[in-house]
């Protein structure tokens, strides 16, 4: 790749865009520091969750990143554009709300387990994958220890790391049916829950909860950040490549 065309990819956000959800406003700030600091040039969209419904909602695009800001106006959409992501080898990171979907989609389309719920969208539900965590992780920053060789230890240069949270939910059930089933959780907080999954053999498929795009001022992107940035600018030049 010898010239910005080739570095520029196209970015799907998904989510309900709003000024009141800070990852929200971090974004274009991140997007600029990519461009400046590590020459990743990402043309980024937003997608409202209900646009998401589309079946080519995600088609086409480099990469495709689901923020916070849940619960979304159309749960359906989110977990459209996951699933898209996920099957059509799409670079995919989901953060806060972005991460307890991915685990929500995958539960319901690969693990048969059509009936879970999260309790944020449906709290009158039977059995809920994401559930209200014991103690609330909302403006909270705490350690989360990541397996070696896994590509969230690959994108994050370490085992350990202080992240950041905004939220409230997370995985609880069935966690060993998705184990069994492919998903890998390869971070942990010092307790043991669940804070980081990826999808091995996907070109980059990584969910937190934690909001790595609230790191710092938004000067320097979280390594997370920069990861998917680099996932996007090689789907680019291989799709490139593919019509050449």
């Amino acid at each position: 790749m010898t010239n910005s065309a080739a570095r520029t990819a196209r970015l799907a956000l998904v989510g309900d865009r709003s000024p009141n959800v800070a990852s929200h406003t971090r974004v274009p700030l991140l997007l600029d520091a990519l461009a400046e600091r590590d020459r990743l040039h990402l043309d980024a969209y937003w997608i409202p969750s209900r646009d998401a419904e589309a079946e080519d909602a995600v088609c086409g695009f480099d990469a495709v990143w689901v923020l916070p800001g849940s619960p979304y106006r159309s749960e359906a959409g989110v977990l459209a554009a996951v699933r898209t992501a996920r099957e059509e080898g799409i670079p995919f990171l989901g953060t806060c709300g972005g991460f307890q979907h991915a685990l929500l989609e995958y539960a319901r389309h690969v693990c048969g387990l059509t009936r879970v719920a999260h309790a944020e969208n449906d709290p009158d539900a039977d059995d809920f994958l994401i559930e209200p965590l014991a103690c609330s992780l909302v403006g909270h920053e705490a350690v989360v220890r990541i397996e070696p060789g896994s590509l969230a230890q690959a994108a994050i240069g370490s085992e350990r790391t202080v992240e950041r949270y905004f939220c409230a939910y997370g995985p609880s059930r069935h966690l060993d049916t998705l184990r069994a089933h492919g998903l890998c959780f390869t971070g942990h907080d010092e307790d043991g829950h669940v804070r980081i999954a990826e999808l091995p053999g996907h070109p980059f498929f990584l969910a937190t909860l934690f909001q790595p795009e609230l790191s710092g001022d938004g000067s320097r992107p979280h390594p997370v950040v920069r990861a998917l940035a680099r996932a996007a600018v090689e789907h680019a030049a291989r799709e490139a490549g593919m019509r050449a």
